[in-house]
């Protein structure tokens, strides 16, 4: 159990009535899990801070700007986004779906507690997340992605990424 040291406190609650010495793969983390928990977390801070950097840094800078400045600004922008955040992604589903796999008990009756509860509807809410990325990736490749359709886009994500991070913390400390 040495290894469980490396988790953060809040996660231990999930071996709770484990015999200790005894593995139950359904209900204690692997040795890995503090390294998927480090990557899914920096990936949460890429993603999340990117969406708030295009929501509310990028919006609010709109009305200072030429439209003309503010179209090279968001090209730019977009371009690099092009070529980081679905790297990003990658990291933060991949390392995701590792850590629900530990939790795989819990999601198999998420009604059963408030724990399961709360990570199948942060879960929906990040596969909502990269819905919405596979769409705005869509329609800027048919050059469709027009400027109001993209704030659309992006409002409605970074309210989910505000939600799911309270999901996030809420995992650990409500129960019901």
């Amino acid at each position: 159990m040495a290894h469980l040291l490396l988790v953060d406190a809040p996660t231990l609650t999930c071996i709770k009535g484990a015999t200790p010495g005894v593995r139950d793969d359904a209900a204690m983390p692997t040795q890995s899990y503090p390294y998927l928990l480090l990557l899914h977390l920096l990936g949460a801070i890429a993603f999340g801070g990117t969406v708030f950097f295009e929501v509310v840094i990028l919006e609010g800078v709109r009305r200072h700007v030429p439209e003309r400045v503010m179209t090279l600004v968001e090209g730019g922008i977009g371009k690099r986004a092009q070529q980081v955040i679905p790297w990003v992604l990658l990291a933060l589903f991949g390392s995701g779906l590792s850590m629900a796999w530990q939790y795989r008990a819990a999601l198999a009756n998420p009604l059963a507690s408030s724990f399961g509860l709360l990570l199948a509807i942060k879960i929906i809410l990040a596969l909502s997340v990269f819905g919405h990325f596979l769409v705005a990736m869509a329609l800027r490749r048919r050059g469709r992605l027009v400027s109001g359709v993209f704030r659309g886009i992006h409002l409605s994500v970074f309210c989910h990424v505000v939600v799911i991070v309270l999901l996030a913390k809420a995992m650990f400390h409500v129960n019901w």
